[in-house]
């Protein structure tokens, strides 16, 4: 073999498309060496492969969130939003430099269990991070874990940029409490179509179930009524014959 082959079959990419591919044949011991590559992308790659064969441990996935490369830390936080056991080292990623990660770790903590230290670490990023997808994704996760101190951060998402809005209102259906409704009213003058959409839509939900039974639609009425009136939709009646 020469100098140049045996260099390609050893290079990262090589020994990555190997770890990939381990990951589909069974080869644990291949997927498992990845994870200590010193290359990145390998050990992320790694990561992926150990835990569809099932074999990535505690150790190893909180090993990889706090990897030097970033590409690792992500992969580990896409993982852990699968992962129903416990999982340290998730929360201190929303304090990543890169915010990819803080992203990822904002959407994974809202796919897990709540904690008030979890919903405290949502509540600051969507309040003071710099990049409103992370906010967003905060806001989110906030919303899923239907947490009832996590109010006071959706509340507050309610004022940023219309992205972040947007995701804040869907937030406010998971809190029955009057505040969250007061700012779905006010939301309903918002200068976005799109929240204002949201917020009609989920008070007519509520107050639906305030009334004890659906909200009643258009349709719904016409069925309901012995003279229905005609709606811009309805076909026009067939002229008079003379």
């Amino acid at each position: 073999m020469s100098n140049t082959d045996s260099s390609s079959s050893t290079s990262p990419s090589s020994i990555r498309r190997k770890v990939v591919l381990a990951g589909h044949t069974g080869d644990v011991s291949t997927a498992r060496a990845g994870l200590s590559h010193p290359d990145g992308t390998v050990r992320a790659s790694a990561v992926t492969s150990m835990d569809r064969l099932h074999e990535l441990t505690q150790a190893d996935l909180e090993s990889a969130l706090t990897d030097t490369d970033p590409a690792v830390r992500l992969r580990a936080a896409e993982t852990a939003a699968r992962w129903t056991a416990g999982v340290r080292g998730l929360v201190g990623l929303l304090q990543d430099p890169d915010d990819r990660v803080t992203e990822q770790a904002a959407f994974a903590l809202g796919e897990r269990e709540s904690s008030a230290g979890v919903v405290a670490a949502l509540s600051g990023v969507t309040r003071d991070h710099r990049d409103s997808l992370c906010r967003e994704a905060a806001v989110a996760a906030l919303g899923s874990l239907e947490d009832p101190a996590g109010l006071d951060a959706v509340l507050v998402s309610c004022g940023d940029k219309a992205s972040v809005r947007r995701r804040a209102v869907l937030s406010l259906a998971a809190f029955r409490d009057p505040l969250a409704t007061e700012m779905l009213r006010s939301l309903t003058r918002d200068r976005d179509l799109q929240v204002r959409q949201a917020a009609e839509d989920l008070l007519a939900i509520e107050e639906g179930e305030e009334l004890g039974g659906p909200v009643q639609t258009s349709e719904d009425r016409v069925q309901t009524s012995g003279d229905p009136v005609q709606t811009p939709e309805d076909p026009l009646p067939p002229p008079a014959k003379s």
